[in-house]
């Protein structure tokens, strides 16, 4: 066997409560509110007694921070995923002094009101009666590192689960091609991805709930809009987009599987197939990724600290 030489050490680590299940209804009114979230969290610092002896007197338990997500449910209320994130992150901070940083990732469920044949509704929906809305899942990442004036916060939002079609208004050719290329040129085809798009802010100054619905709501258009000759086209057109409207945004990255649609050769039966009939293959995939980023966006840090599944 070789012989390894150098010293041997602990290298990054952190340890946090995954996937806590939160439901805070408001109910102060008639006519409730609901916010489903999904909560994330993780402290990193000086925890390496932990590791190398088992010495447990600085580390702020895993149970602790569940607690805390559903106790600041109560406490401080869902303004935003954003908000909430911040609060907790601060105060893992102040609970834990040998943290160096925390990281709390939200992922947000929306609801729907159900519509009731009810007069007295006037349209809006029943007060406390939901359906789950199908429109991807609102996402933040927040990490925060260190404490009072040293304090540097980082928000990342976004989106993911967003799955959108469109029928035609796309094209793929004139690309590469060798010995083992067997894929046809075309100048309309389906185009259908389910995406994920995050997007990293400068600083904490903002309108989350607006931001996120304008954001949301443009990336929507644009891929609509765009006459795609290939999804990286359509994915920085809608990047573009969103950098050019919403100045408090340094960058935005997309993750974008190609959900491919295959024409279903119905000549067997004595039947032609004019872009009607399609066999929607589930793997294998192309998956796309890219960024859009700001000459002048300010240094990344931490921000995408274990954000997965980007370039």
């Amino acid at each position: 066997m070789p012989t390894h030489h150098g010293a041997i050490r602990l290298g990054q680590n952190q340890y946090g409560k995954a996937e806590n299940r939160v439901v805070r209804i408001y109910r102060d009114t008639p006519r409730h509110q609901i916010r489903d979230l999904n909560v994330s969290t993780a402290l990193r610092g000086s925890f390496a007694e932990a590791h190398t002896s088992g010495d447990q007197q600085d580390v702020l338990p895993t149970d602790t921070q569940k607690n805390t997500v559903f106790a600041y449910a109560k406490k401080i209320g869902v303004a935003s995923i954003e908000e909430f994130a911040l609060a907790l992150a601060d105060r893992y901070l102040e609970a834990c002094p040998a943290a160096e940083g925390a990281r709390v990732e939200v992922d947000e469920y929306a609801w729907d009101r159900i519509q009731t044949d009810d007069p007295e509704s006037g349209g809006a929906g029943h007060d406390h009666a939901f359906v789950r809305s199908g429109g991807g899942v609102r996402t933040t990442v927040v990490n925060v590192d260190g404490r009072g004036e040293d304090r540097v916060a980082h928000v990342v939002s976004g989106i993911k689960d967003l799955v959108v079609l469109k029928s035609t208004g796309s094209e793929f050719h004139g690309f590469l091609k060798d010995e083992y290329t067997t894929l046809k040129e075309t100048t309309d085809r389906i185009l259908a991805t389910s995406l994920v798009a995050r997007w990293r802010y400068v600083g904490t100054e903002v309108d989350w709930d607006k931001s996120y619905d304008s954001i949301r709501a443009l990336l929507l258009q644009r891929f609509a809009e765009i006459h795609s000759l290939a999804l990286q086209q359509t994915l920085n057109g809608m990047g573009t987009s969103v950098l050019e409207q919403h100045g408090d945004v340094a960058e935005i990255k997309f993750s974008a599987p190609n959900k491919h649609h295959f024409l279903y050769d119905l000549a067997p039966f004595g039947m032609d197939n004019p872009g009607e009939v399609f066999h929607a293959a589930d793997r294998p995939y192309g998956l796309i990724e890219a960024s859009v980023v700001r000459d002048e966006a300010p240094d990344a840090g931490n921000a995408w600290h274990a954000i997965p599944g980007f370039c």
